[in-house]
């Protein structure tokens, strides 16, 4: 993977993050607002974790299918037989999308 990717990925969520907890820096003392702002904190954390599992599998997906497409495209053209053993993968490798999407369903329900 490229480096100047990763880097720009951990950069946004550690800006995310610090949002995320900067709001929860000026906690109220009463016990029922704590509750409340933690619970509100723990939705949010919930919402980012879905949104970073259907993020990470569709570059993951993307990245995937742009490399079989090629590599399926190319070995069609020398030979057309092979149309229907090579599209199969590419449809392997956008599943890898709908299984973020699966992941992140589960984290906003549960």
């Amino acid at each position: 993977m490229n480096k100047k990717f990763v880097v720009a990925l951990v950069l946004m969520m550690s800006v995310s993050m610090a949002g995320v907890f900067a709001q929860g820096a000026g906690a109220p003392q009463d016990p029922q607002a704590a509750a409340q702002a933690a619970a509100a904190m723990g939705s949010a954390m919930k919402y980012i974790a879905a949104a970073i599992a259907v993020g990470i599998a569709c570059i993951g997906g993307g990245m995937a299918v742009g490399k079989i497409g090629a590599a399926a495209m190319g070995a069609m053209s020398e030979n057309a037989e092979l149309s229907g053993k090579a599209l199969p993968f590419v449809g392997l490798a956008e599943g890898i999308c709908l299984w973020g999407f699966l992941v992140a369903l589960f984290i906003i329900i549960m």
